[in-house]
């Protein structure tokens, strides 16, 4: 294969590459600043963290246990209290 040696098109293929690599870091840069401008509005509209939510939801669901084992007593000692009256 024949090799061509050509000044211009050394230069032009150097620029191109710089030029990629220019755009990849305006990209990043691009990204970065959207990332931040988003979390900056989420954080605004009081928006909470999944960590938050999923706490939230695990305490919830143990409340909820707890109300139903409760309510199931209270339930038997109200059954008992009738019976004691009726007896």
């Amino acid at each position: 294969m024949t090799q061509i040696n050509n000044p211009f098109l050394d230069e032009l293929t150097r620029l191109m590459t710089d030029a990629a690599g220019a755009a990849q870091g305006v990209r990043r840069e691009f990204e970065a600043l959207l990332k931040a401008q988003l979390e900056r509005m989420l954080r605004g509209m009081d928006v909470v963290q999944r960590e938050e939510f999923e706490a939230v939801k695990e305490m919830a669901a143990k409340a909820r246990a707890e109300n139903e084992t409760l309510t199931a007593r209270v339930s038997a000692l109200e059954a008992e209290l009738a019976a004691t009256k009726a007896g």
